[in-house]
C-alpha cells in the first residue's frame, strides 16, 4: 500500500531591522525575483512557499514579513501568534543592525513559544553578503558561538541579489520545525489544501553557513 502523503502548514516569521532585506529574501525564495526598489513594509505582508520535501511530504511555509519598526510597537504579539519558526535578519554592511539581533530574538522568545514553553527555532541570516566581499565585518563575533550561546539553530550568510544560501537556510529551519513536530506527536491535516507554487528546496553548500542539527 502506498504511503499516504503528509501535508504541513507552518507559519514562519521574517524579522529584523528596517532595510536589512527581509522582503527581498522572501521575494527571491518564493518567486525567484529580485529588485533594488522594494518599498518598506508597513505592518506585515505574507507569502506562501510550497516545498516538495520528499516523495510523501509537502510543506507549505506561510512567510510573515514583519516591518522593521514593529519591534517598537505592540503588534508583534499578534503577528507572532502560532508561529513555529523564524528568520532573524541583519545587514552585514551595517553593524547597527547586528546589534539589535538579540533584541529581536528576545522579543520573539517573550511572545511566542512551542508546547512546554520551548522557544521556536530561529535561523540567523547575515544578509547582503554580495555588498561585503571581505566577508562578515571583523567587528562581529564568531557566529557559530554567538548562535549557540543565544539559542539560534543555525546561521547563513545570504544574498537575495545573488540567491545565495536562502534555500539552504530554509531547509535548516524546516528540519528543526519538523523535529519539533515529531517530538510533539503532531499529525498534519491530510485534507489540508492551499494554493501556491510548487518549488523543490535544494541543499546548498557554503563555508559561511551552519545548521545545528535538531
Amino acid at each position: 500500500m502506498d504511503q499516504p502523503q503528509k501535508e504541513f502548514l507552518f507559519k514562519v516569521l521574517v524579522i529584523g531591522d528596517l532595510g536589512v532585506g527581509k522582503t527581498s529574501i522572501i521575494k527571491r525564495y518564493v518567486h525567484q525575483i529580485f529588485s533594488q526598489h522594494y518599498r518598506a513594509t508597513i505592518g506585515v505582508d505574507f507569502a506562501l512557499k510550497v516545498i516538495s520535501w520528499d516523495d510523501h511530504t509537502v510543506i507549505r511555509l506561510q512567510l510573515w514579513d514583519i516591518a522593521g519598526q514593529e519591534r517598537y510597537g505592540n503588534m508583534t504579539r499578534v503577528y507572532y501568534r502560532e508561529a513555529v519558526g523564524a528568520f532573524v535578519v541583519f545587514d552585514v554592511t551595517r553593524v547597527s543592525t547586528f546589534d539589535t539581533v538579540l533584541k529581536w530574538k528576545g522579543d520573539l522568545d517573550s511572545k511566542v513559544t512551542l508546547a512546554g514553553g520551548k522557544p521556536v527555532p530561529a535561523v540567523l541570516l547575515a544578509n547582503k553578503a554580495d555588498q561585503s566581499r571581505e566577508g562578515l565585518s571583523p567587528q562581529l563575533p564568531r557566529l557559530d558561538a554567538f548562535c549557540k550561546d543565544n539559542g539560534f539553530v543555525g546561521w547563513y550568510e545570504t544574498s537575495a541579489k545573488e540567491n545565495s544560501n536562502i534555500e539552504a537556510a530554509a531547509r535548516c529551519l524546516v528540519e528543526n520545525i519538523l523535529a519539533n513536530e515529531e517530538s510533539s506527536g503532531t499529525d498534519p491535516d491530510p485534507g489540508l489544501v492551499l494554493p501556491g507554487l510548487n518549488n523543490n528546496a535544494k541543499r546548498e553548500s557554503s563555508g559561511c553557513a551552519t545548521c545545528f542539527k535538531p
